[in-house]
């Protein structure tokens, strides 16, 4: 019988607001509480696991240096079980897992620890890059050949998502009602206690710090653009957040061997580039490419996680997939409930085997957009 790859165990912390709750916290320290949460959870022995797998984007300051071998070695694990970061951008820890299913489906491991974290607090976006241009280093992008084929036109993720929402001719006003009614889903979900299996307290933390209750139409339509001219404005886009997640992915005979209780199983994996001035389209292509290694179809798939970097990313996806919006994103997303980009990926998959368990759904679909044009996707099936 072929090997297949279980997810065991997921959970996260609450995700905080920039300069709330978990802004103090050391990166480490966060990761490390999730990752003794886990541990504990899943019941499995420590001294089973064979590698920690940590997305992390802002690899600098307190989050530099391997924060995943710091991270293992401060949850108290085996000084034996090694670990290391990766950066894939957004999809950073979905990526995480793919690395860890694929190390299991091979046979080359059995027990690997899959997640992230990101404490945007302390490291803001992009700081690797301003720290390096401040020391008078050269851009990431300042080579010739980068210049050669896309020239030195403005690459961002801002432009990236303002471009989608003039390509798919996606007005303000329904992107507005679109933010409006994530925040509305996140703050159904909390009310009705759908995150609360998930989570585990770090720092007095235990719900999610971003949802709006305040949140009106009125008060998004005041807001100015983040461009002028433009059409997205900062509640479009997701927040800047506090926050770490982990995945136990296992074996069929580590399941059997540790008596590991299956979440899900990892059905298919794929990853797929896409245009890097656009950046953000990335989930349009490997969702069709998912979709077609899976053999599973569309109106098979009980529910969707599509990070909302930008309001413009998640309904661009849904203009081209024709999927269900009422199974997209149905606890709310990155604009209610925050994106730390490293530990975004493992929060949607916690997020997401949470409610196939609890609604008893087959088949979850997870897909990110990712810095420079690409995007993962993930297809898992209850078991």
């Amino acid at each position: 019988m072929a090997e297949q790859a279980f997810v065991v165990g997921a959970v996260r912390s609450a995700v905080g607001r920039r300069g709330g709750a978990l802004s103090g916290v050391h990166p480490v320290d966060l990761g490390a509480a999730v990752l003794r949460e886990l541990v504990s959870r899943t019941g499995v022995d420590p001294e089973a696991l064979d590698d920690v797998l940590w997305g992390c984007v802002g690899q600098v300051g307190p989050q530099a240096s391997n924060t995943a071998r710091i991270t293992a070695l401060s949850a108290g694990l085996p000084e034996r079980v090694p670990g290391t970061t990766i950066d894939r951008q957004c999809g950073s820890s979905q990526q995480a897992l793919h690395f860890a299913a694929q190390a299991v489906l091979s046979g080359t491991q059995d027990v690997v620890v899959a997640g992230g974290v990101e404490v945007m607090s302390q490291v803001p976006i992009a700081s690797p890059t301003l720290i390096g241009l401040e020391k008078g280093m050269a851009h990431p992008r300042g080579g010739t050949g980068w210049a050669q084929r896309y020239g030195d036109q403005e690459i961002s993720q801002f432009r990236g998502a303002e471009l989608i929402a003039e390509k798919w001719a996606l007005p303000r006003a329904a992107m507005e009602a679109y933010a409006l009614e994530s925040h509305a889903r996140a703050l159904r979900s909390q009310a009705a206690g759908d995150f609360d299996a998930e989570i585990v307290d770090v720092a007095g933390l235990s719900r999610d710090e971003g949802p709006r209750a305040d949140t009106t139409a009125e008060k998004l339509a005041s807001l100015n653009p983040l461009t002028e001219g433009g059409r997205l404005t900062a509640a479009l886009a997701s927040q800047v957040s506090d926050g770490a997640a982990a995945l136990l992915v296992a074996s069929s005979r580590a399941v059997e061997k540790h008596g590991l209780a299956p979440l899900a199983r990892v059905h298919t994996m794929v990853v797929e580039g896409s245009d890097p001035v656009l950046m953000l389209t990335g989930p349009i292509p490997a969702t069709a490419k998912l979709l077609d290694r899976s053999g599973v179809p569309l109106d098979e798939i009980g529910s969707f996680e599509v990070n909302e970097a930008f309001a413009s990313v998640p309904m661009a996806w849904l203009a081209e997939t024709g999927a269900d919006p009422g199974r997209t994103n149905p606890q709310g997303g990155a604009i209610a409930l925050g994106h730390p980009l490293g530990g975004t990926g493992a929060r949607l998959t916690t997020t997401l085997l949470h409610r196939m368990r609890r609604e008893g759904q087959r088949y979850g679909l997870q897909t990110m957009c990712e810095g420079g044009g690409m995007a993962n996707a993930t297809l898992f099936e209850l078991v």
